[in-house]
């Protein structure tokens, strides 16, 4: 049976590694993957998944109103799938997530969805909550704060280094724009103002 599996993590967990060995080891065997990142994310370029210790690959990067279900079958029409793979999938949308969950359930290919749980502010992305709400099976992946604690908020900084508090909930980038923080640290930094 075909599951939905969304691997959550705050930022610098390594979360793309993960996925690309993963699919890697698919195509290792001989079984053919499809690997998709939001259109949206393009730090590696348009179409390109990597990873901060050097991993890359193509990928297909799909839009907000592609319907995602209909790629994969046509994707699967031309040579069978054993795996579809999704980087940046807190920037799916709810219908999105249901359209992956159809691949599961109606196509009987497992979908491994890897992202991000909340934001900067602390809010869950809608393709997140919605991931967490129907998917099989949910796992984290584990990074730590400075002080040592598991990280599982993320803050953004603008272009001096400072924290940002405030703007569009989606504002790709890296380490040069968001820090991973322990719960503890992240409220200390964002809720200064309300201790």
């Amino acid at each position: 049976m075909a599951k939905l599996y969304f691997s959550y993590a705050a930022m610098n967990a390594g979360k793309s590694t993960l996925l690309l060995q993963a699919s890697y080891n698919y195509r290792e065997r001989g079984m053919r993957t499809a690997v998709l990142i939001a259109s949206l994310d393009h730090r590696a370029g348009q179409g390109r998944i990597s990873s901060r210790i050097g991993l890359e690959a193509d990928a297909y990067p799909f839009e907000q109103a592609e319907d995602l279900y209909a790629l994969i079958a046509s994707m699967h029409a031309e040579g069978e799938l054993a795996c579809v793979f999704v980087d940046e999938a807190q920037f799916l949308t709810e219908a999105q997530v249901w359209q992956l969950a159809k691949v599961a359930d109606r196509l009987g290919i497992p979908v491994m969805a890897y992202g991000l749980r909340t934001d900067f502010q602390g809010k869950l992305f809608p393709g997140s909550r919605e991931l967490l709400a129907i998917g099989d099976e949910l796992r984290e992946v584990r990074t730590i704060c400075h002080c040592g604690r598991k990280a599982s908020m993320v803050a953004r900084l603008d272009a001096e280094g400072r924290v940002v508090r405030e703007g569009a909930q989606i504002e790709v980038g890296g380490n040069e724009k968001y820090v991973s923080y322990c719960r503890r640290h992240w409220s200390d930094i964002m809720l200064c103002d309300e201790a």
